[in-house]
């Protein structure tokens, strides 16, 4: 799984949960791995991270970001 496909399923892990994307910078998520164990993804710096390189985002990225609620084109 890549960082971008991990940072994803820990925001919609997150937005199911919380019923938001609002999403502190110090936060952290727990995601399940493939081997049944978790995986830990500072999803507020990985949402700041994306959204400054969000030019550099392929159309699918940023798409899949908008399902989820954060719309930055």
């Amino acid at each position: 799984m890549s960082g971008f496909d991990r940072g994803l399923a820990a925001l919609a892990q997150y937005r199911e949960r919380a019923g938001s994307v609002t999403v502190s910078r110090g936060h952290v998520e727990e995601i399940p791995d493939n081997d049944g164990g978790v995986v830990e993804v500072k999803l507020g710096v990985w949402i700041s991270n994306t959204k400054t390189r969000r030019a550099k985002l392929a159309g699918e990225q940023l798409d899949r970001l908008a399902a989820l609620g954060l719309d930055w084109r």
